[in-house]
């Protein structure tokens, strides 16, 4: 976590260095050389901006090497050159990694507020290895997954290092003023000490990080270019899976595939964007962790897909979006389970739709109002399917289906803001559509000091016949800054609010009332460099009826020691019986939760180190049975050289006596029979092993593995049933009616294993070719194996999925196409 992270600020009317510095750009009209050198006598013409001040682990010292550095610009880029100061070449660290990975090092960065309004940023890391690492700024945090095409270089000089940067302006947006005034401000990261400085200080005891910007005069006539660049895509996709017989055997079959596609991304003024990606190709994206879910909640994954992680901070406002919807498991993938009642076969039925195109426009005005128009196009999606006498016929489990986003986000004075956001779901055919409207605001003093938030929503789904309305919203505030920080927040969603056709909501028909008290330390004390605590209490109640849910008392402590020691602890405290209306899986419902009571913590040891080591724990018991569990996990890292690094994780989490859902059972063997709600007394054990490593031939090629294996066993022991009351009685399951072939059996042993290999080349700015290859496996049965490895020897000898992916992606800016063909 970056310094200009931490949020708060401590009780003092005004910060130390309050004063905005500013710095002067020179307009040149001569070329620039980018070769880390500055030995054009136009650089010591310009104005120098130095005496950096730290903002960690020490705020508020001034820097003993110096940093130096100026700008430049012509009608087509601004230029940073900066020279950083050391000891001696030793103490600059420089390891080498991929793009957008800094690792081990030093490295020097420049942010620019082009419109000057606080909100709006990018900013550009160089490290001493030449590596390039890009950012974007807003209100909601930075989005380092956004990329942009720029040129730079570096050179040790002695005892200094030298960073060299080409940012053409059509990598960033401003506005159409013939004099710009930006927000700026320059960080040197020198890793031998840890320690981070700013030119114009950002204090970690202030709320917020462009707000502590200098400023940057003197850029005028320059106009924004036409931003447009295409990057077309080429890809051979070859891949062997296991497909399995009607008599349980397993054979291979084949799938070979080219497909060719483009991204545009195309300015349409100075502040919008438009980016556009057709026939996309998410081959080679990194594998989901697959875990073995017992709970009554969906799973949710990360993101990877870089069409949905770069410029869509707009989109993310409030959390109604979760971008695993476009293009994940098609909504009607259970239907071809049906089909088996039906005495037909399921030959294939895919748990990923094809997505078509995806469209994002998206910028903000000079009165600060944001706009964002995200559109996505799923097509259809078929299950293949067999009957009795061998013939194949395909089911339809996914519809053509259109997703829509609309951001409205006013920006106000000191960090405040209002927006609305509408997500839409089209689907043709039959299947129902879906449709969200949301409102946020965020309301802070002059100061910052103090601030108030609120979110609503109306949730809409739209069947052949009826609309089915839910609704959510949440209101709190409290003290933002200072040592000593507090915030009530009262929040509420109705019993038939559902966002999840285009979001992600686990927990409806609750509210909550939650109060969070802080008190964090920023300046080093005793053997302490920093801590930061917290103590809180969340109550919760059902929204209809009104019923008592759930009270949970918890706490934080984390702090840094001298020696860079980082460590921390927490603890939860339910205190009374609470009542879990989630895991009988019965609308009204209730399993009568026990008192419990957990307690963690986690170590991590200086980075800097070639051998690291990450350590945590939990701990929580119940008063049920003999019900615990314990979950810890151990990582050490190890860096070979600058080049070959290695991390490797073992976690393990053994739950004794967990308490679950198990399945329902009819009392009579007619259908409209009442139903018992059977829970099951289980010991579930968990093994997750990761390794990760790249090793970086230099800044532009890289070598990187991830390999996976996961292993959860589940073991029954008792049953119970589930009483109206909530209590759990001694049950006879799995006695009852059941056909003679298909008593249930709850033992759970699930494995999941995954080898995710790429090798990436950006032979050219913006252009890249990548090979990538995956082994997977996924496999879960019934029988129980005790011992780890004889699991793990079982797994990699069984049916596996392996697949090979080459792609060639190729940047074209147009601006560079037409000064080639001036020159022609």
């Amino acid at each position: 976590m970056l310094a200009w992270q931490q949020v708060g600020a401590q009780e003092k009317k005004a910060p130390v260095f309050a004063n905005v510095k500013q710095l002067q750009a020179l307009r040149i009209t001569e070329s620039i050389k980018i070769d880390g050198s500055l030995d054009e006598e136009v650089w010591q013409q310009a104005e120098t901006a130095t005496n950096f001040i730290q903002s960690s682990p020490n705020p508020g010292a001034k820097e003993v090497h110096p940093t130096k550095v100026r700008i430049l610009y012509d009608d087509e880029s601004i230029y940073v050159g900066a020279i950083m100061h050391d000891v001696s070449q030793d103490s600059i660290f420089r390891q080498l990694g991929k793009r957008d990975d800094l690792g081990n090092t030093d490295f020097f960065a420049v942010f620019f507020d082009t419109y000057n309004d606080q909100i709006n940023g990018f900013g550009f890391y160089l490290t001493p290895a030449g590596v390039q690492l890009d950012a974007r700024y807003s209100s909601d945090g930075e989005d380092f997954t956004w990329n942009a095409v720029w040129e730079s270089n570096t050179k040790l000089d002695g005892n200094s290092w030298i960073a060299e940067m080409r940012i053409p302006y059509s990598a960033l947006r401003f506005s159409s003023k013939p004099e710009q005034l930006w927000g700026l401000n320059f960080m040197r990261n020198r890793r031998s000490t840890r320690q981070e400085f700013f030119w114009n200080h950002v204090d970690p005891a202030i709320n917020g990080f462009m707000n502590q910007f200098g400023k940057l005069r003197g850029i005028k006539n320059v106009e924004a270019p036409l931003r447009l660049s295409l990057t077309p895509y080429v890809s051979a996709y070859a891949e062997k899976y296991p497909v399995r017989n009607g008599d349980g055997s397993v054979r291979y079959e084949d799938n070979i595939n080219f497909s060719g596609g483009m991204d545009v991304k195309y300015g349409i003024n100075d502040a919008f964007t438009l980016d556009m990606t057709l026939i996309p190709d998410f081959s080679q994206v990194q594998s989901d962790n697959q875990v073995l879910n017992l709970s009554p909640f969906e799973v949710q994954f990360n993101e990877y897909r870089p069409f949905f992680m770069e410029g869509t901070e707009l989109f993310n406002k409030g959390g109604f979006l979760y971008s695993r919807r476009i293009g994940g498991t098609p909504i009607n993938f259970l239907d071809a389970s049906a089909e088996r009642e039906q005495g037909n076969t399921i030959i294939e039925n895919p748990r990923e739709t094809k997505m078509l195109n995806g469209t994002k426009i998206s910028g903000r005005t000079q009165s600060g109002l944001g706009i964002g128009l995200f559109n996505a196009v799923v097509g259809r999606q078929f299950a293949t399917l067999e009957d009795s006498e061998g013939n194949r016929f395909q089911k339809e489990t996914q519809p053509l289906t259109n997703y829509n986003i609309l951001v409205l986000d006013q920006s106000l004075k000191n960090n405040s803001y209002v927006t609305l956001v509408n997500t839409n779901v089209l689907r043709a055919g039959s299947t129902y559509d879906a449709n969200l409207t949301g409102m946020l605001f965020r309301v802070a003093n002059k100061g910052n000091r103090y601030a108030v938030e609120g979110s609503a929503a109306l949730s809409q789904k739209y069947y052949t016949d009826d609309a089915q309305l839910g609704h959510m919203y949440s209101i709190g505030g409290g003290k933002v800054s200072g040592n000593f920080q507090y915030r009530f927040t009262h929040s509420m969603k109705s019993d038939t609010y559902d966002p999840n056709d285009m979001g992600i909501n686990f927990i409806r028909n609750t509210v909550d009332e939650d109060l969070n008290l802080r008190y964090n330390i920023y300046q080093p004390f005793w053997k302490l460099l920093n801590m930061n605590t917290q103590l809180g209490a969340t109550y919760s109640r059902r929204y209809k009826p009104d019923d008592f849910q759930n009270f949970v008392i918890y706490g934080r402590v984390s702090g840094t020691f001298r020696n860079f020691l980082s460590v921390g602890t927490n603890f939860n405290l339910e205190p009374v019986k609470t009542y879990d209306f989630f895991e009988p899986r019965v609308a009204g419902r209730y399993y009568t939760f026990p008192v419990n009571r957990s307690i963690g913590g986690w170590i991590s040891s200086d980075y800097r180190k070639r051998l690291a080591l990450d350590v945590d724990f939990n701990y929580r018991t119940f008063d049920e049975h003999e019900r615990q569990n314990l979950g810890y996990s151990i990582s050490p890292r190890f860096r070979v050289n600058d080049k070959l690094m290695f991390i490797y994780r073992y976690s393990r989490n053994s739950n004794r006596d967990d308490m679950g859902y198990a399945n329902y059972r009819s009392r009579s063997s007619e259908i409209s029979a009442p139903r018992d709600i059977i829970f099951v007394l289980r010991d579930v054990n968990t093994v997750d092993n990761t390794l990760t490593s790249s090793y970086i031939f230099n800044n532009r090629m890289s070598l990187s593995l991830r390999a996976r294996h996961y292993w959860s066993k589940a073991e029954s022991n008792r049953f119970f049933e589930l009483s109206d009351k909530g209590e759990l009685l001694t049950s006879s399951y799995p006695l009852g009616y059941f056909p003679e072939n298909e008593l249930p059996n709850h033992n759970i042993n699930y494995n999941a294993f995954n080898i995710d290999m790429i090798y990436s080349w950006w032979f050219a700015p913006g252009s890249e070719i990548s090979v990538m290859w995956k082994n997977a496996i996924l496999e879960s049965q019934g029988e129980i194996v005790p011992r780890y490895h004889e699991n793990f020897t079982r797994t990699i000898t069984g049916p596996q999925t392996n697949s090979l992916s080459v792609r060639l992606l190729y940047f074209i800016d147009y601006q560079v196409l037409k000064k080639q063909f001036s020159k022609s």
